[in-house]
């Protein structure tokens, strides 16, 4: 990101996707997808996931804020080393991608995660589940991190992975938020010396972030607020389904 965006429309549309940022963090995940998509239809679709990336680490500092002493430290040192792994896959991915195939592929990425996190709400529950065995959630905790580390390098959209690992978790929403911070903080932190190698971080991407941080608190503060007042499956739906819109017009 060589300069900062020149128009009112590009400012506002950045905002408003800072603001969906803040309030996936702390609030409902589901949204990141928008910031997303936002971000890459108002910037080179490459150059915008180094653009984002400052912005959801702010994000990150109010949810671990907010939820600092809500974390499962064993799951996410399971994570850890495949979540490495995942970045380092990721970047050699972007450094061979062009903008054109990057749209393409952020498009397909987040409708996979649509698809899994539709899957994963339509699925029938078992009365009795089995226990996972060790061997299970040794895979499990592998292609999950895998997946989270390539797909958070490329698009920024490993969000929906997470919550679905941890969903079927069965963690209660302080203890699901509170992991879901202190892991995105630690991947987000992780990828920001891949991002200044490929050029995709620079000094005005991080103007662009500085500028957006009152939009980012925003959105923090009403996802704390609005977390336990909302109906959470109609506001899933919507974002869904606008995600979905978003995803498919990236990839045409």
């Amino acid at each position: 990101m060589s300069e900062l965006p020149s128009d009112a429309l590009a400012w506002t549309a950045l905002a408003v996707a800072a603001v969906l940022a803040g309030f996936s963090k702390t609030g409902i995940s589901g949204t990141s997808s928008l910031s997303i998509l936002l971000f890459a239809t108002m910037l080179p679709a490459k150059e915008s996931t180094g653009a984002l990336l400052p912005v959801l680490i702010v994000a990150d500092l109010f949810a671990i804020r907010f939820y600092s002493r809500h974390v499962e430290w064993p799951v996410l040192a399971r994570l850890a080393p495949w979540i490495v792994i995942g970045v380092g896959a990721g970047a050699v991915a972007l450094w061979f991608a062009d903008d054109a195939a990057m749209r393409v592929v952020i498009g397909a990425i987040l409708l996979a995660m649509l698809a899994l996190q539709i899957w994963s709400k339509l699925k029938p529950k078992t009365d009795d589940p089995k226990p996972p065995t060790g061997f299970a959630r040794r895979t499990a905790a592998a292609g999950t991190g895998i997946a989270v580390g390539s797909t958070t390098m490329m698009a920024n959209a490993a969000g929906p992975v997470m919550v679905l690992y941890l969903m079927l978790s069965g963690f209660p929403k302080l203890r699901f938020l509170g992991t879901m911070a202190w892991c995105f903080f630690a991947v987000n932190l992780f990828k920001v010396p891949f991002s200044v190698g490929l050029g995709l971080i620079t000094w005005t991407t991080l103007l662009t972030t500085l500028i957006l941080v009152p939009a980012v608190a925003l959105g923090a503060f009403a996802g704390r607020a609005l977390v336990h007042r909302i109906d959470q499956k109609q506001f899933e739906i919507a974002t869904l389904a606008l995600s979905a819109v978003g995803a498919a017009l990236l990839i045409i």
